[in-house]
């Protein structure tokens, strides 16, 4: 098993590394200034970094089909995954960014070439934004199979009827398209194939967005999380995505990806809590001498250090599973760093806050909305019990069936 990156890899991550220095670091007090201006609008730095990124050829790394984007593999992709997840903003910047980057991808893998037409190019393009609706308040979506949002033929189109909530990326003013995830044919027996995805404009009349979520009392402006009702929204049938039925299929392809993308963004994250913790400890004296001095100080940076490598690693191993074999081949290790990962930032990310003091929970540092990432994404695409139940199912299965 060789982690070993490519000098392609080598030279695009040395590039990355360098625009973060030069460029997204430096930006990160004024991006959250301007921010306060206009919560749902985009700063105006954003537009100028999308500017320098796509000048200098870091743009759409996240696409592993080279007609759309880098190229990359997701083992190619993963250095670069984390250094991006080290500023909250940044996968933006390079149009790397979720809900994007799995609709791109939904859109790249199954839309018809109207759909890419329309939608594809202008996200390719970074020119608009997007949202995926799946989760909904009256039942546990973390089987989705419960979704009760309906969406009905009638003639030319389908009419959408339900309430969602949680919608990553709808309360963005650039946000022009949803793909909503609902039930086109609820009693057909195969409960997986119930389901159907269509996009759906956002400003289709019918489409009411009544409020914005927070996360921790963070509002994760200006994607935001929208609670979001669909009164007799009316769209054409074109808008499909790959046919009736087809819906529970699409999520799978995409939540594969998807899920490991966080997990690299948040081994970066947790990377630079490290980091911080680190110059924190050598830097703030307590009782007469450096943190870095106190043994319990110095066991949290070095059990931190254990844990980040050992996702990081595991991370790699279900990238090079999934380039190798496929997302379903993959799909127990896809659990397993989808378990481990966010736990893992948890946890480096809360000894940072510690090491820090009050100051770790305050606006001067980016922990406070590190840890609120992080303990997000312990929900995201998939709980960790539900994970956890289907990882343990499988090997219950897999290991239980030899004969000692």
């Amino acid at each position: 098993m060789d982690f070993e990156y490519s000098d392609k890899v080598k030279q695009l991550l040395e590039r990355l590394q360098q625009f973060m220095q030069e460029h997204v670091y430096p930006a990160e007090d004024t991006y959250f200034q301007q921010l306060q201006e206009d919560r749902w609008g985009e700063p105006a730095i954003m537009e100028e970094l999308k500017a320098k990124a796509k000048s200098a050829e870091l743009w759409n790394l996240f696409m592993p089909d080279s007609r759309f984007g880098a190229g990359l593999t997701n083992l190619e992709y993963a250095p670069l995954a984390e250094e991006m997840g080290k500023v909250l903003f940044s996968s933006e910047i390079f149009n790397c960014s979720a809900p994007d980057t799995g609709n791109m991808e939904v859109l790249a893998q199954y839309g018809s070439p109207e759909q890419q037409a329309q939608w594809l190019t202008p996200l390719l393009a970074g020119e608009i934004r997007s949202a995926f609706a799946m989760t909904e308040p009256k039942v546990a979506s973390s089987d989705a199979t419960n979704i009760e949002t309906s969406i009905v033929r009638d003639g030319d189109d389908y009419v959408i009827n339900g309430h969602k909530f949680y919608i990553s990326g709808l309360m963005n003013k650039r946000c022009k398209i949803m793909i909503v995830m609902g039930k086109s044919d609820p009693e057909n027996p195969n409960r997986h194939q119930q389901q159907s995805q269509i996009l759906v404009p956002t400003d289709t009349p019918g489409v009411k967005i009544l409020r914005p979520m927070t996360v921790f009392g963070y509002d994760d402006a200006p994607e935001g999380h929208a609670e979001v009702i669909f009164d007799n929204v009316r769209v054409p049938a074109s808008n499909l995505i790959l046919g009736e039925g087809r819906g529970f299929e699409i999520a799978q392809g995409r939540l594969g990806p998807g899920r490991i993308h966080h997990c690299m963004r948040l081994i970066g994250q947790a990377q630079r809590a490290l980091e911080m913790m680190s110059r924190r400890a050598e830097q703030r004296v307590v009782f007469g001498r450096p943190m870095s001095k106190q043994q319990s100080v110095r066991e949290d940076i070095a059990k931190s250090a254990c844990e980040i490598e050992q996702a990081r690693l595991l991370t790699l191993k279900a990238a090079q599973q999934m380039d190798k074999y496929g997302n379903k081949s993959a799909k127990d290790l896809i659990a397993m760093i989808k378990i481990v990962a966010p736990q893992m930032a948890c946890n480096v990310i809360d000894r940072a806050i510690q090491i820090h003091g009050a100051a770790g929970l305050s606006q001067d540092f980016n922990l406070a909305q590190h840890y609120a990432y992080a303990r997000t994404i312990r929900l995201a695409d998939g709980p960790d019990q539900v994970h956890m139940m289907q990882l343990g199912r499988n090997l219950a299965a897999r290991y239980g069936a030899e004969t000692e």
